[in-house]
């Protein structure tokens, strides 16, 4: 599938709005031919434990914008019994995002959103996800940035998103 820009606006063939933008390791457009992170490709279908192997090899890596779009396909491809699992798991990664940004009021909400779904999800967990370790790494997460005020580094504050990882 190819991008164009036109009108100010990226598309794809089918005239979808697609940005074409170079974005760094969170996320943030770069100015067009500015050298960026490698876009994670849209619309994988996954198995359970290949989404928590590739979500959490980005987020190791302090690309949790990138591990978002890895929890995205699962939640958009997934059994619909687990959306709200895959859901909430890209919040998570998207309120870790914004913490590493710096947005002190935005990353602690979704920390706490993505928690409270994980938190409300009945069903077993699949591929040795910790849903109760990811609740409490989530909270702490947000009062951290919520108390010091200030970014956190993507990398060093990644979870451990199984039993076995």
């Amino acid at each position: 599938m190819s991008t164009s820009r036109s009108a100010g606006r990226d598309r794809d063939d089918e005239g979808r709005a697609r940005n074409a933008r170079p974005r760094d390791g969170l996320g943030r457009p770069l100015p067009y031919g500015a050298p960026g992170v490698e876009r994670q490709p849209e619309g994988v279908v996954r198995t359970p434990a290949e989404t928590l192997a590739e979500a959490q090899a980005l987020l190791d890596a302090g690309r949790p914008f990138h591990a978002h779009e890895v929890f995205e396909d699962a939640w958009k491809s997934g059994p619909a019994d687990e959306r709200e699992l895959w859901r909430s798991l890209a919040q998570l990664a998207v309120g870790m995002t914004h913490a590493a940004r710096g947005n002190t009021t935005g990353g602690p909400r979704l920390l706490r959103r993505g928690a409270d779904g994980l938190a409300r999800w009945a069903g077993e967990p699949p591929a040795g996800l910790d849903t109760a370790g990811l609740v409490r790494w989530a909270t702490a997460l947000a009062d951290e940035v919520e108390g010091a005020g200030r970014p956190v580094d993507a990398a060093r504050s990644a979870p451990r998103l199984t039993h076995r990882s």
